[in-house]
């Protein structure tokens, strides 16, 4: 039953609007009730506290909702999820399908002469990730999906023909040549079993003028990158990169045998680079300088209806907390790297039961890397294992023989167990070193094992390194008075699958 509109005239001005204010009393009251005309001035008072309320949120955050209004405006929009049906069970987080394309129409003469961008695009997708943010936006878990994974492609309509397909083979970078964003969605959504929530397409021109509006990115390699096909040249050591140089690191593939799977792990550890120019570089608190490189990202991109000034404002504010840690990297676990198809030629086949637990894991919102999942389940997060030195060669292909050259008993079993616990293949018979005490370690090694030396010296600072001709595949260490630890190594991607990497492992030192 209703409250009588007589008794409750001005707490319930919309229920009652034809009931009259009742006359003033001469009995005092509060001065903010004498003027009977601010009844009609709360909404709008309303509506300024919600707004200044939404500024200082947006303030507290680093981001000026002025600055960002309408940046959505140059975003090109596509409909991937249109008819859609059958979709996974949405999770817990937000799962973005990140595609780089091959489209060059607006790269300069002048570009594609110095970046070797010339050519005719095939309209397929050269880089496909799946980028998860998780719920309470403090991780994000990027996974690479390679292009030339065996995929099932669903029943669709050819967006070039026009004829309809059944479901059938393909490597998955067709299925954006065949039906565009939308069968791309699908084909992932089948294939993962996770539900897509945006859609953002990147090509050559976004990704150039983004890497140069945060001020190039920062990569560093243990050995030389050189690729004839697209111009990459890189000495070991660090270097900064341009966006037409950026280009040229991530589309390499022509470096070593590990081909595309190579190709994937530098993306990551340029998404890696990234975050951190940007995280560190001061753009998340400058309103103005965020909006300016999200200005030049965003005028050439394509992304689905909903991923507008709301998102990019969620997801800055969310990554204002944000460091290289905050990411973690991983590939889908490959089965057979040379599948053959019929029709098709070779494909790569996933490890199905290790995918389905990646996926899964991703659904659940759980951390992918070791570190993180380690960290989540502790009681005491804050301990932290030492970041590990990149090497060239893996640990476990170097074969040791431990010598102590000291009079400390029992320091040549200490150092054997430390070298094999870092990964190193050690012979587990330490033994005793002939002559007179050494006082700094030496590493002695055949010239032809010289990368391997190198190695094995990372994990002993300071270790003197010494060519023996004819010593042969086992390197010889004798430790000496100098000896400090075992420093933790772990080897640089060699192009086969891997574990999740956070992104504080992967940037320069």
């Amino acid at each position: 039953m209703g409250l009588p509109c007589s008794r409750f005239p001005l707490s319930h001005p919309r229920r009652c609007p034809s009931v009259p204010t009742p006359p003033r009393t001469p009995r005092p009251r509060p001065a903010a009730r004498r003027v009977p005309v601010r009844r009609r001035r709360r909404p709008r008072w309303g509506v300024r506290m919600a707004t200044a309320l939404s500024v200082a949120v947006l303030a507290a955050g680093g981001i000026g909702h002025a600055l960002v209004t309408g940046l959505d405006t140059g975003i090109t929009r596509v409909d991937p999820f249109k008819d859609m049906k059958n979709r996974p069970q949405a999770g817990h987080g937000m799962n973005v399908l990140l595609v780089g394309t091959d489209g060059r129409d607006r790269v300069t003469p002048e570009e594609r002469a110095k970046y070797r961008l010339g050519g005719a695009p095939c309209h397929c997708t050269d880089t496909i990730m799946l980028v998860h943010i998780s719920e309470d936006r403090e991780r994000a878990s990027v996974v690479s999906l390679p292009r030339d994974s065996y995929a099932e492609m669903p029943e669709h309509t050819d967006v070039n023909s026009g004829r309809r397909h059944r479901a059938h083979p393909v490597k998955l970078n067709a299925a954006y040549a065949e039906g565009g964003p939308g069968l791309t969605v699908r084909t992932v959504e089948s294939m993962t079993g996770v539900k897509i929530d945006h859609y953002l397409e990147v090509d050559f021109t976004s990704f150039m003028r983004t890497v140069d509006a945060v001020g190039g990115v920062q990569v560093c390699t243990t050995r030389a990158l050189k690729d004839p096909y697209t111009g990459l040249d890189l000495s070991p050591g660090t270097h900064e990169l341009d966006g037409g140089q950026a280009l040229q690191y991530v589309r390499s593939r022509h470096i070593d045998g590990a081909a595309d799977l190579g190709r994937m792990q530098r993306q990551q550890r340029f998404l890696a680079a990234l975050i951190e120019r940007v995280t560190n570089g001061g753009v998340l608190l400058n309103p103005v300088r965020f909006r300016e490189v999200a200005t030049t990202m965003l005028s050439s991109v394509r992304a689905d209806e909903d991923f507008g000034t709301d998102q990019l404002l969620a997801l800055a504010k969310a990554m204002h907390g944000f460091t290289p840690a905050s990411s973690e990297f991983v590939s889908v676990p490959i089965g057979d790297m040379g599948f053959p198809v019929k029709g098709i030629g070779s494909t790569v086949k996933w490890d199905a039961a290790k995918a389905q637990k990646l996926f899964q894991a991703v659904r659940e919102d759980q951390p992918l890397s070791p570190q993180k999942a380690a960290a989540s389940a502790s009681a005491s997060p804050s301990a932290k294992a030492p970041k590990a030195v990149v090497v060239d060669v893996p640990p476990r292909t170097v074969r040791v023989q431990v010598y102590n050259g000291t009079r400390t008993d029992g320091l040549g079993r200490k150092v054997d167990d430390a070298l094999r616990a870092t990964g190193f293949d050690t012979t587990r018979t330490p033994m005793t070193g002939a002559g007179r005490e050494r006082k700094r370690t030496v590493v002695e090694y055949d010239p032809r094992w010289d990368r391997s030396a190198k190695s094995l010296a990372a994990a002993l600072p300071g270790a003197e390194l010494r060519a023996v001709p004819g010593r042969g595949g086992t390197l010889r260490v004798t430790v000496g008075g100098d000896y400090k630890g075992v420093a933790a190594v772990r080897a640089e991607a060699s192009g086969a699958p891997f574990e999740a990497v956070t992104g504080d492992e992967v940037v320069c030192p």
